[in-house]
């Protein structure tokens, strides 16, 4: 059962708690808000001003699981915190662990700094959890996928589309880097996990994964430079910084280019034309 008051209570003392600079937002100077304003919230969980103005005001109708999923995310609670939303709203909390989407306030606070680069947030299985504007701008927004296809290695192998990113050359060693990297996480996770049902379906859709699934490759490194084909501003080659947060293997992966190099400048170029194209 919902507590409307409890739950609008809490929802208030977290929004009061956080500040525009914790999310990387502009302070204005006759601000009087304590905290964040609801419209801001509202804008970080994707729902209306309205809506998360009635659910603090404990007047709003009981909030589906998706929608406190996306109120926690937005709010930057942590795992405990999302937990106790959950069952004051009258839900079970998600599973924890590999299969939880919710994105620990930690990583979350360094992507929102990272507005100006290429950065993402993945599940162990590529499942894109965020991205920056650059990143959406140098590879596309990974949030329109559904299903299976939300992974970038299914997508590698199923959808010809997924490779036009990266230069032919690169496209066999990041297919090898993906099947052993699948097979590690399978290995871990066991036989009856999400990965081994990946392992499944990509065996029935793709003949270059079952050749290489059949190779029994481990412990293939991903290149240290990665190369990006982008239509507007060309070649690009980036160097990938990883960030792991252990407790849900999710990883935030950073693009970054080489100081005063061609891909540096071209870089500059795409946060300046942002997903428009230049023809």
């Amino acid at each position: 059962m919902i507590d409307r008051v409890e739950l609008g209570r809490f929802l208030r003392a977290r929004r009061e708690s956080l500040q525009p600079e914790d999310l990387a937002l502009p302070r204005d100077r006759r601000r009087r808000t304590i905290g964040l304003r609801r419209e801001e919230v509202a804008a970080l969980s994707h729902m209306s001003t309205d809506y998360y103005a009635r659910l603090e005001r404990g007047t709003g109708p009981r909030p589906s699981p998706e929608m406190m999923a996306s109120i926690a995310q937005g709010l930057r609670l942590s795992l405990d915190e999302r937990d106790h939303v959950f069952v004051l709203a009258g839900h079970n909390p998600p599973p924890r662990g590999t299969t939880s989407d919710h994105i620990s306030p930690g990583l979350a606070r360094i992507l929102d700094r990272l507005h100006d680069t290429p950065a993402e947030i993945v599940t162990e299985l590529g499942e894109t959890l965020r991205q920056t504007p650059m990143s959406v701008a140098l590879t596309g927004d990974a949030s329109r996928f559904t299903g299976l296809a939300r992974s970038s290695g299914y997508r590698w192998f199923t959808d010809p589309a997924a490779q036009d990113a990266y230069p032919p050359r690169e496209r066999r060693v990041l297919s090898r880097v993906y099947v052993a990297g699948l097979r590690e996480i399978v290995a871990m996770r066991g036989p009856h996990s999400r990965a081994s049902h990946f392992v499944d379906a990509l065996v029935d859709e793709s003949e270059e994964f079952r050749s290489l699934w059949a190779a029994h490759e481990v412990g293939v490194a991903p290149p240290d430079i990665k190369r990006f084909t982008h239509p507007e501003v060309g070649p690009l080659e980036l160097a990938c910084q990883t960030l792991l947060d252990p407790e849900q293997s999710h990883r935030l992966l950073v693009y970054t280019a080489l100081p005063g190099s061609e891909s540096q400048d071209r870089l500059r170029l795409l946060s300046v034309i942002g997903t428009q194209s230049l023809r």
